[in-house]
């Protein structure tokens, strides 16, 4: 069966990278493309910029482009990805949510358009991140006691949301493995005099600079010993290849929420 696609953020860099993942798979197939009104690719083939005519034109607007596609996939931006959820909802299209910094209410209307139709919304697509997740649950459970846990990451600096959405991901899968909150054990800042640290605590730390792709170091530090857990992503194609996996793992099914857990069969829910 083949999987029908269509792409939002089409003339961006993850949007570009997504349509080549696509073009290079045999089992999907490109069938919309859009992007912001005003974009420059709008009105132009989707591969034009690759070298690669596809016969889809980058529109402006999504619900012509998402028509015919069984999935979306959308690594725009919070308030566009709800409006577009909005109208997968509507049309009965699959949607992969690779977007980043959503509020609560944004998380909620996430949920409740996933009682509609298939949902992966994940902070992180990359396979390699999402083995990292389930390695930081088992040793977050191993080392709950004489071990500070710290949280570091750096991305390029037109990345606009912190801490990213795969260090708040890795830091609730530490809380939760420690069987605390992480709203009330997080440490956002450190200035000044701040006392000593406090051992339950979960402290972030964030940089931004250059054209860093995503670098993640969770750090666990005891007495005369530290473990350090690093993902480095030197390319966002594994972001647009772990998408297409989760295109695979919604074919076929029904309304629900999942994540990349589910697609690997990392989940501790039990199959999906």
């Amino acid at each position: 069966m083949t999987i029908r696609i269509a792409i939002a953020g089409a003339s961006g860099r993850m949007g570009k990278m997504l349509i080549e993942a696509v073009l290079d798979s045999p089992d999907v197939e490109l069938v919309g493309a859009f992007d912001m009104p005003g974009a420059p690719g709008i009105g132009r083939d989707a591969g034009e910029t690759l070298g690669r005519l596809t016969g889809v034109l980058v529109r402006d607007d999504p619900r012509q482009a998402i028509a015919g596609a069984s999935v979306l996939i959308d690594f725009t931006r919070p308030e566009g990805t709800l409006h577009h959820l909005q109208i997968c909802a509507d049309e009965g299209v699959g949607m992969v949510i690779g977007t980043t910094g959503f509020d609560a209410a944004g998380r909620e209307a996430i949920a409740t358009a996933a009682s509609r139709v298939g949902v992966v919304f994940a902070p992180n697509m990359s396979v390699g991140v999402n083995v990292t997740l389930k390695l930081l649950e088992v040793a977050a459970g191993l080392l709950s006691e004489g071990f500070d846990i710290e949280v570091i990451e750096a991305h390029h600096r037109h990345k606009i949301d912190a801490p990213s959405g795969t260090a708040l991901r890795m830091g609730e899968v530490i809380a939760k493995a420690l069987g605390r909150e992480l709203t009330e054990a997080a440490t956002w800042t450190r200035h000044g005099v701040t006392g000593e640290r406090d051992p339950s605590s979960i402290g972030f730390s964030v940089i931004r600079g250059g054209d860093i792709v995503g670098d993640h170091t969770v750090l666990f530090a005891g007495t005369g010993e530290r473990i350090e857990i690093t993902h480095k992503s030197s390319s966002r194609a594994t972001y647009a290849q772990g998408s297409l996996r989760a295109c695979r793992f919604l074919a076929g099914k029904g309304p629900g929420l999942f994540d990349m857990q589910d697609v690997l069969g990392l989940s501790t829910r039990g199959s999906a």
